[in-house]
């Protein structure tokens, strides 16, 4: 299953990638599975959106999907069918802090 996942500029610099990554993911997508992939393809992005050891996602990271803030989700819950299917990106954003 292939779905596209869209990263943040300095995700994508750092990966040398410049639009949307697409990924081949085995059974149905999960946060998991699709950072696995990420991971696996581009090795210099292990321990930017999630910790090495715990694997738990980074505080100023979040994940979104069909409009919808997948952040707080546990990580093997499938994620929405649009994704599933390509139709929309899995987007990892930076969060932004400060008043």
């Amino acid at each position: 299953m292939t779905v596209k996942v869209v990263l943040p500029q300095h995700l994508r610099t750092l990966a040398h990638v410049t639009g949307p990554v697409d990924l081949e993911v085995s059974g149905p997508p999960t946060q998991r599975s699709i950072l696995d992939a990420l991971e696996s393809r581009y090795p210099m992005l292990r321990g930017t959106i999630r910790d090495h050891g715990t694997h738990r996602r980074r505080s100023f990271v979040r994940f979104f999907a069909c409009e919808e803030d997948l952040s707080h989700e546990p990580p093997d819950s499938p994620l929405p069918d649009a994704v599933a299917r390509g139709a929309e990106p899995f987007l990892i954003v930076g969060a932004m802090a400060g008043g």
